[in-house]
């Protein structure tokens, strides 16, 4: 399996620790992909022109992504901060006028002709693509992380323009996953998951609603699970394993992450950025 991540990229601040993490959804799941053996991963995101960026890129090239399509900004790299608050983490907004804020990529036809190289392209909410999903599923199949949004008028926006289909819901009950997933999959949505933190994933193709429980580990840290599950389910269902040994991976591969501290580790002295 192939894919291309297009979207954010950010360096998660863990304030109370003096350090931070490069990460955002797009980065996740494009590194998680290549640890869990795609043959090919590249990035296209837009970076800004501080030492963070450098940092990003350096990472990203030891994990063996590539992103030479990506674009340089004079902006700084988006900066969300996380605290701990009685044992659990807390977000909060980093310094605004951030690249993630400030720019959009306009997908040309340099970028389509790398694109159409890949098997699938993943994105986010986060990533201000939503405008170019028509022209992106002539090129491959497309998976979206929703995160919490899940307004009508964006998803029949997105909806019919893609194959696979992430949703948080943690929020919601059993019942409400299975009827959202209908709704979603109704919409032109191929495959549609809903993961629920510590109670697992509900997942839906159409034909059948498949649940996947959590795998227990001594976790540290649950930052960018839910986009090691993605990255796990993409890569085993991309690579042509069922729908049941997909969830079962990717339930494994998202329990390792919550081992590591950050989305894929690589901390960084936040006084030396």
């Amino acid at each position: 399996m192939k894919l291309i991540a297009i979207g954010d990229n950010v360096t998660d601040c863990y304030i109370d620790e003096g350090v931070y993490f490069p990460g955002g959804n797009a980065v996740n799941v494009a590194v998680n992909c290549r640890k869990n053996g795609a043959e090919k991963v590249n990035y296209i995101g837009v970076f800004g022109n501080d030492e963070r960026a450098d940092y990003i890129k350096e990472c990203l090239t030891k994990e063996g992504v590539t992103y030479d399509r990506s674009r340089k900004v004079y902006a700084h790299t988006a900066q969300p901060k996380v605290y701990l608050q009685d044992g659990d983490r807390v977000f909060a907004a980093g310094p605004r006028d951030s690249c993630q804020h400030l720019f959009a990529i306009k997908i040309v036809k340099e970028d389509m002709e790398v694109i159409g190289e890949y098997d699938i392209c993943h994105t986010s909410c986060y990533s201000n693509l939503e405008y170019e999903l028509p022209e992106l599923q002539k090129l491959c199949k497309v998976s979206f992380d929703f995160s919490d949004r899940r307004e009508d008028s964006y998803l029949e926006r997105t909806c019919p323009y893609l194959s696979f289909a992430f949703f948080s819901g943690s929020d919601m009950s059993e019942e409400e996953c299975e009827a959202f997933a209908k709704k979603v999959h109704g919409l032109g949505a191929g495959i549609v998951g809903i993961t629920r933190g510590s109670k697992g994933a509900v997942f839906y193709d159409g034909v059948k609603m498949y649940r996947q429980g959590i795998k227990k580990v001594d976790a540290i840290d649950t930052m960018g699970a839910g986009d090691s599950f993605i990255a796990g389910f993409l890569t085993a269902y991309g690579d042509g394993r069922t729908m049941e040994e997909a969830l079962d991976y990717a339930a494994e591969r998202s329990a390792l992450t919550c081992t590591v501290r950050g989305g894929f580790g690589h901390p960084h002295a936040a006084d030396q950025a």
